[in-house]
């Protein structure tokens, strides 16, 4: 324990010197002085990380000692070229900072036991449901910039799909992890194919597929991406059954033609992405300027403050990686992708040491949304995949992106917390026996 929290601690006080470097080289950059905040800023940015380090060390103290320091190093990052692009967007995402902080600590403290929460599977799939269909909603709901993902209360708007991917990757975890073994050997025959018992699948189908629906209605091409990811991933996982994979992948290959055919907002990211200059000043003018952005950067960036030779429209969401791009160069954008990588493989080995079937199942949802959230749209700025309008983890402004991520990697630090896993087991293990054993038979 005393080893892995002061790992941490060395690590997080690393974190705090190379974000406030950063901030004073980016104002250096613009503005050729040192920040006339720059205490205020070191004691907010400290008294903020220290606090997330002593809720773990008091209540998850064998958890993971990586991924916290790497969010904060991603999140800090973020805030620095944000700064440098709006300074009043940047007051914003320090307050959405410190409330990601206080729903981290507040998820430490209220989920103290995760498999406890694979009883609530289908509460679970009605919140994620309703949470994915509050921005059609009459009154509330609001489009922007061409999506209706959002949802107005008053002055505060934020996007309940991000709540929603965190509780339906709960209630996939929890319902395969409870049928995953009838699941895997119930046979249903079409023609030559062998494929599960519908009747076992049926509700986690269910949920998937109006999820889907629901996303791409509201023109959410990264989420329903997101989504089929998460959903085949975990079946696969669960029944360990790769043919689960191979028909992910041919039914991926179906929708994505039938979207492309039926909506147009689909086949104009799939033109732009296969020629953006074919409308330069239109369409693919925000991957160009990207492009360009990257392309000034070089291999070591024109430094912290020092950017904005190319204008980019919603740099501080889709296109923050360009800009990171832009001002570290190919280092710095390499360095991020590290970043994303050092998490995954975290929450991976997280979930291949879990020794029970609701945990393996949940850290690798959780991971997955990370990681594949990451991936989308890091590929689709630089051209890999079509554009999806999705955050960068920790990275972009946004609020509500920013806290369902804290609470998604406190989840993740608890279910790596062996110590409270173990007594988790030794506490229920008498009530839970006789259903382990009727599952697994």
């Amino acid at each position: 324990m005393t080893n892995r929290r002061n790992a941490e601690l060395g690590l997080m006080l690393l974190v705090v010197i190379i974000t406030t470097a950063a901030y004073v080289l980016a104002s250096l950059g613009a503005d050729a002085r040192i920040p006339p905040n720059i205490i205020p800023f070191l004691v907010i940015v400290l008294g903020l990380l220290l606090l997330a380090h002593v809720a773990l060390r008091r209540l998850a103290p064998d958890a993971n000692p990586i991924l916290l320091p790497v969010a904060a190093l991603l999140n800090g990052l973020g805030y620095v070229i944000i700064a440098g692009l709006d300074e009043q967007l940047a007051r914003q995402q320090a307050v959405w900072t410190a409330i990601g902080i206080a729903a981290f600590v507040a998820t430490l403290v209220v989920v103290r036991r995760p498999r406890a929460l694979e009883r609530y599977r289908y509460t679970f799939a009605l919140v994620g449901l309703g949470l994915l269909l509050m921005p059609l909603l009459p009154g509330i709901g609001k489009t922007i910039n061409g999506s209706r993902i959002w949802v107005a209360v008053g002055p505060v708007n934020f996007q309940p799909g991000e709540v929603a991917k965190v509780v339906l990757a709960l209630f996939f975890a929890a319902y395969l992890a409870d049928q995953r073994q009838l699941i895997a050997t119930s046979v249903w025959k079409v023609g030559p194919l062998r494929l599960p018992d519908p009747k076992y699948l049926g509700p986690v189908v269910i949920a998937w597929l109006v999820s889907l629906v629901v996303m791409v209605y509201q023109k959410d091409l990264g989420s329903s991406l997101l989504f089929f990811t998460l959903f085949v991933v975990m079946l696969w996982v669960a029944t360990e059954r790769p043919s689960f994979l191979v028909l992910g992948a041919g039914l991926f290959a179906a929708g994505a033609y039938v979207a492309w055919r039926m909506f147009g907002h689909v086949q104009t990211r799939v033109e732009i992405w296969i020629d953006p200059w074919k409308d330069p000043s239109g369409s693919g003018y925000q991957i160009i300027q990207g492009l360009f952005a990257m392309a000034f950067g070089g291999v070591v960036g024109t430094g912290l403050g020092l950017g904005g030779q190319v204008r980019i429209p919603a740099s501080e969401n889709d296109f923050i990686f360009a800009v990171v791009a832009e001002q570290l160069g190919l280092l710095g954008g390499t360095l991020v992708i590290m970043a994303f990588l050092l998490m995954v493989g975290a929450g991976l080995r997280i979930a291949l040491v879990a020794d029970h079937a609701f945990d393996k199942l949940l850290a690798t949802g959780l991971t997955l949304l990370l990681g594949v959230q990451a991936f989308v749209i890091i590929a689709g700025v630089t051209r890999l995949l079509p554009l999806t309008g999705v955050t960068l983890p920790f990275v972009s402004y946004g609020g509500s992106s920013l806290v369902v991520n804290y609470v998604l990697l406190a989840l993740l630090l608890r279910l790596s917390d062996p110590a409270r896993a173990g007594a988790a087991s030794a506490s229920v293990g008498a009530v839970a026996a006789p259903a382990t054993g009727s599952s697994a038979s």
